[in-house]
């Protein structure tokens, strides 16, 4: 029984390897993207960094950390899902903290999709997380397509809200700091 659990868990391994790179390699591209958008600083963005900007280094992060985890040799599936179920249920307490400062940030009014990718789809994947790890002893293979179902939701969730925060430091800051941006064009969360 311990080797198929074992064989199951190398059966993931190019899976991890491309997305564990694909997350360390975007956390990089977090911190450049910083650099460059600190050089034109905007008022109270502080309070709403907090709430849309460090949650994706936060789930690149979680994607790395999953990576590395079910890569270890482990002898039986205890361990990992134990990490991997402490990952969930951090992260799921973190994505619900993220969800009040989307609330209570004044920067700009978040949309349904910011309430989406922010907070409803970081909540699910930790969830789901964390619930496979206690399904992991009885139905191994099922929790192992949770862990890499929840590692790819917080993936995308996070390409997309980095994405998403930089056209709008392109798209709509920049157009404000120009003058060119008119009442309503392209600036959808009603920032200031």
């Amino acid at each position: 029984m311990m080797n198929a659990i074992m064989s199951q868990f190398s059966e993931w391994d190019s899976f991890y390897v491309i997305v564990g790179s694909s997350a360390g390699g975007l956390i990089g591209l977090q911190f450049v993207v910083l650099t460059l958008v600190s050089e034109r600083p905007v008022s109270r963005m502080k309070e709403a960094g907090a709430a849309f900007a460090t949650p994706n280094i936060v789930h690149f992060g979680a994607v790395l950390l999953l990576s590395a985890l079910l890569r270890v040799p482990w002898r039986t599936i205890t361990f990992a899902a134990a990490l991997w179920g402490v990952v969930g249920f951090s992260g799921l307490a973190y994505a619900l903290i993220v969800g009040r400062r989307m609330w209570t940030q004044g920067a700009y009014k978040p949309v349904l999709e910011d309430w989406l990718f922010h907070c409803v789809l970081p909540v699910a994947a930790y969830a789901i997380l964390a619930l496979s790890s206690f399904v992991a002893f009885s139905h191994t293979r099922g929790a192992l397509f949770g862990v890499g179902g929840a590692a790819l939701i917080l993936l995308f969730v996070g390409i997309h809200n980095a994405w998403d925060a930089v056209s709008y430091h392109v798209f709509v800051v920049k157009a404000k700091d120009q003058g060119e941006a008119r009442p309503g064009q392209g600036d959808r969360r009603g920032a200031e």
